[in-house]
């Protein structure tokens, strides 16, 4: 009986499952787009939160327990938005995001960012003006608007994505100032970044050489379409010492493609705890 109850309050505590929230999704930045009039913002390296006006959800629709004083104050309107510590901390944030409870300490430097409101009907430079005014009445520390800039051009894309890179940022996020918010792919936001990523699923481990003997190698992944490659590269000794377990994902950045269609100069990033859910249609 004891057990029965504990299984039972596990199953009422934990964070619920919804379905996962309709969200608007970039497509990759190409040359020969005209930016001047767009709107960029620097691609922040946190974990995507959707707040549908009562709770918080992860992209994938699971229930995030952040405390309750974390959303106290928070409009009752739908916004879109990154759980953000700051540049290179997004292991950090993803690991109180995913903590039980809410009573993880790092909460206290968590900050949600937000970068679109899903339900407003009117085009983009409308909702940065009606993101900038709601959150400065609501007036929580925590609770932010993204910085957007209107872009001159080419050039002005160009400096801001320099000076985004060399300050430790991952990229630029670009919104089409006419653009409204529609569920789905879109190539009126689009991603910019000085390299591509990839999620890929850990199948297996080499053994390391040298100064990494009796650690790991390189990870053996393998792509959604079967293609089976390693990612030596970005691995800390201490993941060598404890890789990622076969079944795990991960997400590594590459440049370009060689010949043969294999990732070029495969590096890994990161651990993928949650795996995104399809497009939306």
């Amino acid at each position: 009986m004891r057990v029965f109850i504990a299984l039972l309050a596990a199953l009422l505590l934990a964070p619920a499952l919804a379905a996962p929230p309709r969200l608007m999704l970039a497509t990759g930045y190409h040359d020969g787009i005209e930016v001047a009039g767009w709107f960029a913002s620097e691609k922040l390296d946190g974990v995507r939160g959707y707040w549908d006006g009562r709770a918080l959800y992860t992209r994938g629709g699971h229930r995030i327990a952040a405390p309750q004083w974390f959303t106290a104050g928070w409009p009752a309107v739908p916004m879109d938005g990154e759980l953000w510590l700051g540049r290179g901390r997004f292991e950090e944030a993803s690991g109180i995001v995913r903590s039980a409870g809410g009573a993880h300490s790092g909460w206290r430097d968590m900050r949600f960012m937000v970068f679109d409101l899903p339900t407003h009907r009117g085009p983009f430079a409308q909702r940065v003006a009606a993101m900038r005014s709601m959150l400065a009445e609501a007036n929580v520390a925590w609770l932010r608007p993204v910085e957007q800039h209107r872009l001159a051009g080419r050039a002005d894309l160009e400096a801001r994505m320099r000076a985004v890179v060399r300050a430790g940022g991952e990229g630029l996020m670009l919104h089409h100032r006419d653009a409204r918010y529609r569920a789905g792919r879109s190539d009126r936001l689009l991603k910019l970044k000085p390299f591509d990523d990839a999620e890929a699923r850990v199948v297996g481990h080499t053994p390391g050489r040298g100064k990494y003997a009796g650690m790991t190698g390189a990870l053996v992944v393998e792509r959604p379409d079967g293609l089976r490659f390693r990612i030596g590269s970005g691995l800390t000794d201490a993941l060598r010492a404890q890789p990622p377990a076969v079944g795990t994902w991960v997400t590594y950045r590459f440049n370009g493609f060689t010949g043969s269609g294999l990732p070029r100069f495969p590096r890994f990033l990161r651990v993928r705890h949650e795996l995104p859910p399809p497009d939306p249609d």
